[in-house]
């Protein structure tokens, strides 16, 4: 499809049903699974200095000062693209979920699903939108220790319950143990009237801690606290961007949201001691909860590291499919930009799937970026590159790429049965 033909499919309101049609074809001819679907929001920034009624600041992924726009992206148990929707970049990420997810429960067919997310998704609103009233549907989120209740952060740091990889208690030096619990939690959820009531879920809490992940949240800290002790010292040298994430840990401290900079009041700021030892308690543990009270430890973990795939494909969208920056400006031709980046996606995922996922995006793209021909003689034509990676690309897609020389009627027919 020419980026011509996509700009008029999302001027005519038909980018759903592009998605919609991709999907089809792809359940049709490689089969979908949309048992999990896994779901995960990013933002890409814009260039400029200014923002409208679309590309909005907000908290960008990469830190950055520029406008952006808000992507909400469902992908299927195989790591397919599935449905995405862009939103301003001001939408806070837990407010795009039943938009997304809605709209796929509703157009694709998929039965009953079990949504994978991570923190910024779990509300009372999102999980009762799941599992509430008539809705059967299930989840499996991540959650937040160190926002927990009292109660619940009492339950990570007790030692009893906690097993090793084998099953048996895990001692004391271990470097790896989890623990669950089945139990019944009160969530708020807003109703349709506008009021909060709270409502009762069941499910299962699994909680893991593991060495190397403890390690890493201990140094990763440790040049946080640095930066915030030394603005302490002296809060003059603050710089919104340059001490990410160190204001946190220095008390008596007042900021100008406008201008960014430090407010001297009477009291002096400080370095908040008490909060870093209270954060240290948490290193290395993790929580996950979810409504399937039948799943096993094992397979709570596993089906919330499938999560992974989808920060990848954020990654190659990125990066490799060159998605951003956005250099269009009106609105209908960033939909049209985003629509043909996730066109390509799909086609790329597709073939990383028919090949087993043998290869990287990047050595895909490289591979068929390098597939070339000259015109040797009459109607011969030379092709030149060869590879392990076009080989097995041609054989998941019935496409020979091993000859060396073709003629103009054999190419035409490769083409052919690439359109059928």
């Amino acid at each position: 499809m020419s980026i011509a033909r996509i700009l008029v499919v999302h001027q005519t309101g038909y980018r759903a049903e592009c998605q919609r049609h991709l999907h089809e074809q792809i359940a049709a001819n490689y089969g979908r699974n949309t048992k999990t679907i896994y779901y995960d929001v990013t933002n890409y920034y814009f260039e400029i200095e200014e923002a409208d009624e679309f590309r909005k600041f907000g908290l960008s992924k990469e830190k950055r000062p520029n406008p952006i726009v808000q992507m909400g992206l469902a992908m299927d148990a195989d790591g397919i693209p599935l449905h995405y929707e862009l939103f301003p970049g001001n939408k806070l990420d837990k407010e795009t979920f039943r938009s997304v997810i809605g709209e796929v429960r509703r157009k694709y067919d998929t039965g009953r699903v079990v949504v994978v997310a991570d923190m910024g998704i779990i509300t009372g609103d999102n999980i009762y939108y799941l599992t509430g009233g008539k809705n059967r549907n299930g989840y499996v989120f991540s959650f937040s220790v160190r926002g927990g209740t009292g109660e619940f952060k009492s339950y990570v740091l007790e030692k009893d319950g906690y097993v090793g990889t084998d099953g048996k208690p895990a001692p004391e030096d271990a470097a790896f143990k989890l623990k669950s619990r089945r139990i019944a939690r009160d969530i708020n959820v807003t109703m349709a009237s506008g009021k909060v009531e709270k409502k009762t879920v069941y499910e299962k809490q699994v909680v893991f801690w593991a060495k190397k992940y403890a390690d890493k949240a201990r140094a990763e800290r440790a040049e946080v606290v640095k930066k915030a002790k030394g603005f302490a010292e002296d809060p003059q040298k603050y710089n919104r961007a340059i001490t990410y994430g160190a204001a946190k840990y220095v008390k008596n401290l007042e900021i100008d949201k406008e201008t960014g900079e430090v407010l001297l009041g009477k009291q002096h700021p400080y370095f908040d001691s008490d909060k870093v030892r209270e954060e240290e308690k948490y290193d290395g543990y993790y929580a996950i909860v979810t409504s399937e009270l039948a799943m096993s430890d094992a397979e709570v973990i596993e089906t919330y590291r499938g999560l992974w795939e989808i920060e990848e494909t954020f990654r190659i969208t990125k990066s490799t499919l060159e998605t951003r920056p956005v250099f269009v400006s009106r609105e209908d031709r960033i939909g049209a930009h985003f629509l043909t980046c996730f066109v390509a996606l799909v086609i790329l995922r597709l073939i990383q799937k028919q090949t087993q996922y043998r290869f990287s995006a990047e050595k895909i793209l490289a591979c068929l970026s390098s597939i070339a021909c000259s015109h040797e003689q009459e109607n011969l034509y030379l092709f030149d590159y060869r590879s392990e990676v076009s080989d097995a690309i041609g054989a998941a897609l019935g496409i020979n790429f091993t000859g060396k020389r073709l003629r103009l009627s054999e190419a035409k027919n490769i083409l052919a049965s690439c359109k059928k």
